[in-house]
């Protein structure tokens, strides 16, 4: 089917499909659609839509092509391992848009091709047919091609009924900026090192019996996984307090996989985090939860914590920086903007106190991202990288 054939078809109707912003954007990212949904419901249909959209740089993997039944993984464990094979080869090769035609029923399947997609620095992108047949087993039983039985596909049912939550949702930047906001905070880091304010107050990231220059670069040692991103609403795969509440709302599901433009404002540096502030547009605060930009008991306004981690010191969860670009906020809710102690080369460096620091971007850096969610387990890895290369240069997001 053509994708101008898709256009007027309501179960083809999706953001990677039909919006050409985000199709641009895709472009410029590395994305692992997995299809889910019983057989017979539109998977194929809508995998080869996709690929017809995305043209070069797209290649499918099915289980059909392994000659794989649906339900009976345990009998088919020699044709996974070559379609694993075949789906890690195309990860190897960076290839732009990958797409996975199977049930995708099972968590533990699924955990599987996310620990891939960490990997490889995959966005994942978790898919489902609209088709208005896609749960009604009595109609499948007449369209699925492995002649399965009511009863063989309500025994899949249950796992594809809901919805499977990720870790988190998020903004998750494209290649291109990722590198631009990764530079960007390098030469902050570089700068800010050598800076004789910073210098006056180097108790704050060393102990007294540590000399010489510090080199923040590789003071911030660990990074969360996957690729940048921007996180909206902390799901723990549903468990988080209010996860099923912020997946089930219309924005959400309507703005899954799709492009925004997010505005970065300010880099920032703590004793335990470096990361970059976002701004968000009033578009982009519908996807944002009414309960994350709260301090203690105090509440600040709607998208203080909007941020980018850059990097996290010893023994420092990703969490922290938000928590600490919050008491920013605090302080400058208070009228307490810090010191201005000099200017670098993107713009105004602030002294917070404390170890604090804040640069205030002269030209603010827009950073094109998909919304979606990360399913990983979230665990935080080393930046790795020299001086040269710049530990930032690998770092990601949360």
């Amino acid at each position: 089917m053509s994708t101008s054939g898709a256009k007027d078809k309501p179960e083809l109707q999706f953001p990677f499909l039909q919006d050409e912003d985000t199709v641009a954007a895709l472009h410029q990212c590395k994305t692992l659609f997995i299809l889910r949904g019983l057989p017979g419901s539109g998977k194929s249909t809508l995998a080869h839509v996709i690929v017809d959209k995305y043209h070069d740089g797209t290649k499918m993997v099915s289980a059909d092509a392994y000659k794989i039944i649906p339900g009976s993984r345990g009998d088919f464990s020699k044709e996974y391992k070559q379609l694993d094979g075949e789906l890690a080869a195309y990860c190897r090769r960076n290839i732009r848009i990958l797409v996975l035609d199977d049930t995708n029923h099972e968590r533990e399947r699924l955990d599987q091709l996310f620990e891939m997609a960490d990997q490889y620095q995959y966005l994942v992108a978790l898919v489902e047919p609209k088709t208005a047949w896609r749960l009604d087993c009595a109609q499948l039983k007449e369209k699925n091609q492995w002649q399965l039985s009511v009863d063989d596909l309500k025994k899949l049912k249950p796992g594809l009924e809901k919805d499977f939550l990720p870790l988190y949702f998020g903004w998750f930047l494209t290649q291109k900026c990722s590198d631009t906001l990764r530079k960007a905070g390098q030469v902050f880091l570089e700068e800010l090192g050598s800076h004789k304010a910073f210098k006056k107050e180097l108790q704050h990231f060393v102990s007294g019996d540590e000399h010489g220059k510090l080199e923040l670069l590789s003071y911030f040692e660990k990074r969360p996984p996957g690729v940048l991103h921007c996180t909206t609403k902390f799901c723990d795969y549903g468990k988080a307090p209010g996860a099923e509440e912020y997946a089930q709302q219309d924005v959400v599901k309507k703005s899954y996989t799709k492009a925004f433009t997010l505005t970065i404002s300010a880099l920032f540096v703590t004793p335990r985090t470096t990361g970059a502030r976002v701004e968000l547009s009033e578009q982009e605060l519908q996807l944002w939860p009414n309960d994350v930009d709260k301090l203690l008991a105090e509440s600040l306004p709607r998208g203080s914590r909007a941020h980018i981690t850059l990097g996290c010191a010893a023994d420092v969860e990703a969490n922290q920086t938000g928590l600490d670009l919050l008491e920013i906020v605090r302080q400058e809710k208070g009228g307490s903007r810090g010191e201005e102690v000099g200017q670098l080369s993107r713009g105004k460096l602030y002294s917070l106190g404390k170890g604090c620091w804040m640069l205030n971007l002269a030209k603010k850096i827009e950073v094109k991202a998909i919304f979606t969610g990360y399913y990983g387990k979230g665990k935080l890895v080393p930046t790795h990288g020299s001086r040269k290369g710049g530990g930032l240069q690998s770092c990601t997001i949360i």
